[in-house]
């Protein structure tokens, strides 16, 4: 799995799998991707708002492979909204992490955190100016691909409208019980790459005993049923942990789930609570 890789629109090649690092503090990072590189990782996850960027440009820089064996991705600040603000954080993530370039950058939402799940606005104007920052950084070779994240199917219909550079991925919130199909389905015809982001649903998918007696029906664990649902939906998969026992669990996944139990976890039940993190706009929340 940890070698297998998808082919963005721009003919750039991209690890099927990734370390999501959302939560896991600046000093603690750069242990977690000299761990996961060790263990065969070759994508890493991160983002101005991640608060870690600088640990993670660490732990490329020293992690013993060569910088071009990994592909690495941060995300423009959902508050940047214009094309000055995303330019001076895109410089700004590349001086942090210590780099020459990225592998991708993305925008990390289409409407600033605090407005998510409370405003109509769209920020059409807004993105639009952050994406004419990243086509430039892409153009310059400061990043060899671009992309979105957090975008329904009218934000990059909009962002298209004016885009010179289409989008070569859209990272969303995909797990069971959390399957955007519609905009899965848009996203792959207009051959935008879909990324998976909380694929075991925060931890929270752990606590649906329907869940369990499938994964024990094919002898793996409910974070490793997840990842493989994901990756047999056609996207990238990034499981978030700083634990090296997890990090190569999660990627034992070299099983087939049924085209029959597809179905039922596409349809499953949408869980009521992501516990402690429901606040977190991504969730449902507000801020």
């Amino acid at each position: 799995m940890l070698k297998e890789t998808y082919t963005l629109n721009n003919g750039v090649a991209i690890p099927k799998f990734g370390l999501g690092t959302w939560f896991i503090d600046d000093d603690k990072i750069a242990d977690a991707v000299r761990e996961a590189v060790k263990i065969g990782y070759r994508h890493i996850d991160t983002a101005q708002a991640y608060g870690n960027e600088r640990g993670v440009g660490e732990g490329v820089r020293t992690c013993g492979i060569p910088r071009e064996e990994l592909f690495v991705v941060s995300k423009v600040a959902a508050e940047h909204k214009t094309y000055e603000e995303a330019k001076a954080g895109i410089d700004g993530t590349l001086e942090k992490m210590g780099l020459d370039y990225l592998d991708m950058m993305i925008i990390h939402s289409p409407q600033p955190w605090v407005k998510v799940n409370q405003s109509d606005d769209r920020y059409v104007e807004g993105n639009r100016a952050a994406w004419r920052a990243l086509e430039e950084a892409y153009k310059e070779g400061k990043l060899k691909a671009i992309g979105i994240s957090n975008f329904q199917i009218g934000d990059i219909e909009s962002l298209m409208e004016t885009a010179e550079i289409k989008p070569m991925v859209n990272q969303i919130l995909l797990h069971i019980s959390n399957t955007p199909i519609e905009l899965v389905d848009y996203c792959q015809k207009n051959d935008i790459l879909v990324e998976a982001y909380s694929p075991i649903a925060h931890g929270e998918i752990l606590n649906q005993p329907e869940i369990k007696a499938m994964a024990d029906k094919y002898g793996v664990t409910v974070p490793q049923l997840c990842i493989r649902y994901t990756i047999q939906l056609g996207t990238i998969s990034l499981p978030k942990t700083a634990n090296p026992e997890h990090m190569k669990s999660n990627t034992e996944v070299d099983f087939e789930i049924s085209a029959e139990d597809m179905e039922a976890l596409k349809n499953f039940k949408k869980i009521e609570s992501y516990g402690a993190s429901s606040g977190f706009p991504v969730y449902g929340g507000r801020i």
